[in-house]
């Protein structure tokens, strides 16, 4: 465990086991094996989240943060609204071609959880909103004539470049995205 788990309380050693745990071995992990990650009692579990369902939904409400963040970053890194969506693609593409790339960790959840109902559910859904929020709010400083539909085409692109990034090693399908992108907002 890093410094950070072992000084941490048994809430936050849960949430750091169990958002290491989900992107590394999928929705499928085992209540034990997140209780050992975190070295907490089982009582811990229930008394913070109400079980694994409610440690899952509070592990995706925090990386969403985390993870909107990080398409602020990236979207800063341009010059101008048009600069900024093509420059996202250009670190999607680093992001996607680093060794420890697991894929999107919202569809890992979403294919892992069958039951519409499940609770990681609407945490994926709030999530995948606040993305075409953040390109919605983009394309109307670009200017775009239909905002909201290029938003769900770049969007569309964004998770592509994320399943094919986890499925094709060595190849670069942000930089085609990329491409398609500067289509859409030309159009």
């Amino acid at each position: 465990m890093n410094g950070k788990a072992e000084t941490a309380g048994p809430r936050e050693r849960l949430l750091l086991a169990a958002e290491r745990l989900l992107y590394s071995r999928g929705g499928s992990v085992g209540v034990s094996a997140l209780l050992e990650e975190a070295s907490v009692a089982r009582r811990s579990l229930y008394e913070h989240f109400g079980g694994k369902d409610g440690l899952v939904a509070a592990v995706l409400r925090r990386t969403a943060d985390e993870d909107l963040a990080w398409y602020e970053c990236a979207l800063g890194d341009g010059d101008s609204p048009r600069g900024r969506l093509l420059t996202l693609f250009d670190r999607l593409d680093e992001l996607v071609s680093d060794a420890g790339f697991r894929g999107c960790r919202y569809l890992a959840i979403d294919l892992a959880f069958a039951d519409r109902d499940h609770p990681a559910h609407a945490e994926t859904d709030a999530y995948r909103r606040r993305i075409r929020a953040l390109l919605v709010r983009e394309l109307e400083a670009l200017g775009h004539a239909r905002p909201e539909h290029a938003a769900e085409q770049l969007h569309l692109l964004l998770e592509g470049t994320l399943v094919m990034g986890a499925t094709q090693n060595h190849q670069h399908p942000a930089r085609v995205a990329r491409d398609l992108a500067a289509i859409v907002l030309d159009g």
